[in-house]
C-alpha cells in the first residue's frame, strides 16, 4: 500500500501551469446558489462532461458533484482546460435554466484551479474528492455517495472516469479503497475563499506566531503543530506558504 500521506465568460488571466499536465478544477454556483436540485440535473451535468470530453480528448481522473459545487481531476488533452469547462458550464446552465424556470448566470465566472504537480499531490487530491461527500457530513461511508467517481474504480467496466492513471499507483482494488478511506486532514482547492496577501505581509503575520528560520530546526511533530496553526490562522494558500517558509508542499500538506 502506497504510504502517501450563463453562459460563462471565463477569464483570460494566466493560470499556473502544472508540469505533468494534470489540475484540481472546481466549478460553483454564483453566490453559492445550488446547481443540482434534482437527481436528473446531476445524470445532465455528467452527461455534458462526456460530451466535453469527446471534443478535448481530455481525461477526467476523478470527480465529485456537490449541491453547490463541482470538484474535477483533469489530464490536459487537445484542448485547454477553460475551454473544456466552458462547454460544459454553457451546455448545463442552458439546461438549467430551462428546465428550472430561471435566467442569468448559473456558475460564477471563474473556476478555481491548482496544478497536480507530483504523484504525491495527485494521490491526495483525488482523496480529496472523493472524500467531500463524507467530510460535508453527507454520507457515513464514501461507497454510498452516488455521485462521485469512487464508484467507477470499484467496477470492472467502462465508465465516464479515465482510470487508467489512478489505478496504475495500486496494486489491487482493496489498496485502493484502503487509501481512499484513511482519514485525514487534507485541505486542497478549499470552497471556501482564501485570504489573500502579499508575501510581505504573510510574513510579517507569521512572524508573529513564530520565526521562520527556526521551522527546519524544529522535530517534526512540533514543526507540524506550528505549520498547522500557521494554515489554520492564516487561511493562506499552501502554494504561498511554501513559498514564503521556504518548506515543500508535502510537509506542509501533511502538516
Amino acid at each position: 500500500m502506497l504510504e502517501l500521506i450563463e453562459v460563462i465568460k471565463m477569464p483570460r488571466s494566466a493560470r499556473e501551469k502544472s508540469q505533468i499536465g494534470i489540475y484540481h478544477v472546481m466549478l460553483r454556483g454564483i453566490d453559492k446558489r445550488d446547481i443540482f436540485l434534482t437527481q436528473n440535473d446531476y445524470k445532465k451535468f455528467l452527461h455534458y462532461i462526456e460530451l466535453a470530453k469527446e471534443k478535448s480528448e481530455i481525461s477526467l481522473l476523478a470527480y465529485c458533484l456537490m449541491t453547490n459545487h463541482v470538484h474535477m481531476l483533469l489530464k490536459e488533452g487537445k484542448e485547454e482546460i477553460g475551454d473544456f469547462i466552458r462547454r460544459i458550464a454553457v451546455g448545463y446552465a442552458q439546461y438549467h435554466n430551462s428546465t428550472h424556470g430561471r435566467t442569468g448566470h448559473l456558475f460564477q465566472n471563474r473556476y478555481q484551479s491548482e496544478p497536480v504537480d507530483d504523484d504525491n499531490y495527485l494521490l491526495i487530491v483525488s482523496r480529496y474528492i472523493h472524500q467531500n461527500p463524507l467530510k460535508a457530513g453527507i454520507v457515513k461511508n464514501i461507497k454510498d455517495y452516488r455521485w462521485s467517481s469512487y464508484n467507477d474504480y470499484l467496477i470492472n467496466k467502462n465508465t465516464i472516469t479515465d482510470k487508467d492513471i489512478l489505478e496504475g499507483y495500486f496494486i489491487n482494488t482493496e489498496s485502493f479503497i484502503e487509501f481512499n478511506n484513511q482519514k485525514n486532514y487534507d485541505k486542497c482547492l478549499d470552497y471556501e475563499e482564501k485570504k489573500r496577501y502579499t508575501d510581505d505581509d504573510l510574513r510579517q503575520i507569521i512572524l508573529e506566531i513564530i520565526e521562520i528560520e527556526k521551522l527546519p530546526l524544529m522535530e517534526i511533530k512540533t514543526r507540524n503543530i506550528v505549520l498547522s496553526r500557521i494554515k489554520n490562522e492564516t487561511g493562506a494558500s499552501i502554494r504561498q506558504l511554501e513559498r514564503v517558509l521556504g518548506i515543500g508542499r508535502n510537509i506542509i500538506q501533511k502538516a
